[in-house]
């Protein structure tokens, strides 16, 4: 710049002086500068005044020369000095040009920026407000600025704009908070200190309700709280913190659905502090916003779900996230699976039998317990249809969540229990709409009844019982044939009588009818047992005893009886008859279905001993333990006769061993009571003897023939031709025709034969051809 040129009304002296490279001479000619501006304020001379700012800006502040620029600079603030609180009228003057220093290369230049700034504001006071958003803009960059000096400088006016907008209650909120948005996503950590110490700031004044703008920040500041500075993290915990607590103090106020998704997504974050407080908020907003948070369950769940299966370490985020899972299922009502679209299955009666099943959910279960996007985790758009209610539950969404946690081998067992109580209760509170997804959900359950854990599978049973005995889940009988093969036996449903009782031990009201899952659930459940013999073999017993708890135990052996009668794998067939027999026998659960069968004086007792045998013949051994146990020793010795003509095999003979175990058990107390009255059981004896017969010199035959030895007066065993037949109230019921069971006995006991003959001819061929 060339000192001579005519810059009035600033004198030749002062330009020199703004121009000089030493600091004092350019404070001389600021000195100068306000003595000269106070003499226009004075005069009420607003022209003059506008155009030595003019000068100051463009040929000082805006200069190539950096000397000049700071001249430029100390020369604006001497402006402000003078012109007190008339600044106001001429802010974006005296600013703009030191904000363009901002930007400087030159430190020191910098530092003078800031400094000249603060004496323009501290004159201007709340006159600044309205350039507030330029002031922040500028100052967050300085945040960040290397030079310690231009730090310190900053953050001397930082305070004092701080200062300014809380005792100030002209504050623009609405234009700041976009400027804040842009600028909360910064990574540089002093620019996120500057910025979560100015959220604080704006938290502690009573004007400001920064609540109501805060989904617009709320992702910001979460990613913040994951910054590696401690002290960033806990001003942002601060921060954080202070937002819930206003949030528990207004929840009518507050925007929960606009921020549900951010949760979600940080809910998912890899950093615990990040997830904990997520997680933490989560929990809180399912509590105060209720069935708001509703539509975006499904978005929830997947955030949740994985937590329940964390170990100690993150034990803290395990215990928020179960609170949150149990909060999310108590929004679930009976309300939501109302739609207009859904008819009813059975008329009004159904809708009746709905609401009397959904007012004690907890009838069938074992246990009554309830029951920007950097990282590209999930979220889910809330379903927009509306209720009766006014908010809809997006059950499409819920159940493809669970589906695809039960899918994951990843996922750990707590989640899967979980997985399966939402779907138990929704089964329960949406049956209506659950059921249109039963055929989907099907093959999944099936699967998971083989899964590693007991827990597991018992809520697994409890789902799929929930499913067979649901009345939401009945069709129309053409649609029940469907899924039986021809000419089985129709299931036996018990007719309602009084009674007390766990349920399955008795016939009560409270015994559920079955619908067509429970046969599909059936067929499958054998299916399954056949082609994984490891789950026979090793939760098999378990799987059926817990069934008969949850379902009715006549129903589960009628059905299976009548399935396995047609079963054409007859070695799974002769299996599958003896842990049937064995779970008969030997369960508690089933104790009620066993004092049916030992009295047969009733029809539906009758009935249900014919189907189980038409399957036991699939295994001797059992059959006979049958007829033992409904006490048809007549027909038990005839069949003990015919083993004579089959295949005595080591499996057999230990199967026979076994069963002489049972009959020192307490299940069989009265048929040993009974060898006491020899006159009136002769054919127990006689059944006995024959299986002592069978046996080779073995304990079991120690046992056995022990026992037999203290049966009284063996003498008075007779002929069965001149012994009068006591034994015909016990052995000829009417309404079974024995003839026709034992030459059942016979047809199928020759099948297998058969099979066995195939498969040992098949075997030498295949070993011949090995050995060629």
């Amino acid at each position: 710049m060339n000192p001579e040129r005519d810059l009035s009304p600033l004198t030749p002296n002062i330009v020199r002086a703004l121009n000089d490279k030493m600091y004092e001479k350019r404070k001389v000619a600021a000195l100068e500068i306000e003595k000269l501006v106070r003499e226009f304020v004075a005069q009420n001379n607003t022209g003059q005044i506008r155009h030595v700012i003019l000068i100051l800006s463009q040929e000082f502040a805006l200069s190539q020369h950096p000397h000049s620029r700071k001249g430029g600079l100390i020369g604006l603030a001497a402006c402000s000095i003078a012109l007190g609180k008339d600044s106001g009228q001429h802010l974006r003057e005296l600013i703009e040009p030191v904000l363009t220093c901002f930007n400087d290369a030159d430190s020191r230049l910098r530092y003078y920026a800031c400094e000249a700034l603060y004496n323009i504001v501290k004159v201007a006071r709340g006159s600044v407000l309205p350039h507030f958003n330029v002031l922040f803009d500028g100052l967050s960059k300085l945040a960040a600025d290397p030079d310690p000096n231009v730090k310190s400088g900053s953050e001397l006016l930082d305070r004092l704009l701080k200062d300014i907008v809380t005792e100030s209650n002209k504050f623009d909120l609405v234009s700041f908070v976009p400027l804040l948005r842009e600028r909360i996503y910064s990574n540089n950590q002093y620019a996120r200190q500057f910025i979560i110490s100015w959220i604080l700031v704006l938290e502690s004044v009573p004007d400001i309700n920064l609540l109501d703008y805060l989904p617009e920040i709320l992702d910001g500041l979460f990613q913040i709280l994951g910054d590696s500075s401690k002290e960033i993290r806990k001003m942002c915990e601060v921060s954080l913190g202070e937002f819930l607590k206003e949030i528990k103090k207004m929840p009518e106020s507050v925007k929960f659905a606009e921020m549900a998704n951010i949760l979600v997504i940080h809910c998912q974050s890899t950093d615990e502090l990040i997830q904990l407080t997520a997680m933490s908020w989560m929990r809180e907003f399912l509590q105060l916003a209720g069935r708001i948070m509703l539509p975006y369950a499904s978005g929830i769940l997947t955030a949740v779900l994985p937590c329940l299966s964390y170990d100690d370490r993150k034990r803290n985020i395990k215990e928020v996230a179960n609170v949150c899972n149990q909060s999310l299922m108590k929004l679930v009502t009976p309300e939501d699976d109302e739609t207009e679209d859904v008819k009813s299955l059975t008329g009004s009666q159904l809708d009746e039998d709905l609401a009397s099943y959904q007012e004690t959910p907890t009838h069938r279960t074992l246990d009554n317990t309830a029951d920007s996007n950097p990282n590209n985790i999930k979220t889910f758009a809330p379903n927009s249809s509306q209720t009766a209610g006014g908010i809809s539950l997006n059950l499409d969404g819920i159940v493809h969540v669970l589906d695809r946690h039960l899918h994951e081998s990843s996922t750990g067992m707590m989640s899967r229990i979980s997985v399966l109580k939402w779907l138990y209760h929704l089964y329960i509170k949406t049956p209506r709409k659950m059921f249109r997804h039963t055929d989907g959900l099907f093959p999944i359950l099936l699967k998971t009844l083989s899964d590693e854990s007991d827990e597991v599978i018992l809520k697994d049973l409890e789902v799929l019982a929930e499913i067979a005995s649901s009345p939401a889940g009945q069709t129309d009988s053409s649609s029940d044939s469907t899924d039986l093969p021809s000419g089985l036996f129709a299931l036996h449903v018990p007719s309602h009588s009084s009674g007390h009782g766990p349920r399955g031990h008795e016939i009560s009201p409270s015994t559920p009818t079955m619908n067509s899952y429970f046969h599909r659930f059936m067929i499958n459940l054998l299916k399954r047992f056949s082609s994984e013999r490891k789950l026979l073999e090793t939760r098999g017993a378990f799987i059926i005893r817990q069934l008969c708890l949850l379902l009715n135990a006549e129903n589960i052996f009628h059905s299976m009886a009548d399935i396995l009668l047609r079963e054409e794998d007859l070695k799974f067939a002769s299996t599958m008859v003896q842990n049937l027999n064995s779970i008969l026998l030997t369960s508690s659960e089933l104790f009620q279905l066993r004092s049916q069968l030992n009295d047969l004086r009733t029809l539906e007792s009758r009935n249900l001993f014919c189907c189980l045998y038409r399957s036991w013949c699939h295994n001797p051994v059992a059959t006979v333990s049958l007829c033992f146990l409904t006490q048809n020793y007549k027909h038990a010795y005839r069949l003990i006769q015919k083993f004579g003509d089959l295949e005595v095999t080591v499996d057999f003979l230990t199967e026979v061993d076994k069963l002489v175990q049972l009959i020192e058990c307490p299940i069989f107390t009265y048929l040993r009571l009974q060898l006491l009255d020899v006159e009136n059981h002769p054919y127990l004896i006689r059944a006995l003897y024959g299986l002592l017969m069978l046996l080779p010199q073995s304990s079991a035959f120690q046992l056995l023939s022990h026992r037999l030895q203290c049966v009284p007066n063996p003498q008075l065993m007779r002929s069965a031709n001149t012994q009068p037949a006591l034994e015909s109230h016990k052995e000829d019921p009417v309404g079974i025709d024995y003839t026709e069971l034992l030459k059942h006995f016979e047809t199928v006991q020759k099948k297998h034969l058969e099979i066995r003959h195939q498969r040992a001819v098949a075997g030498d061929i295949l070993e011949r051809r090995l050995g060629q």
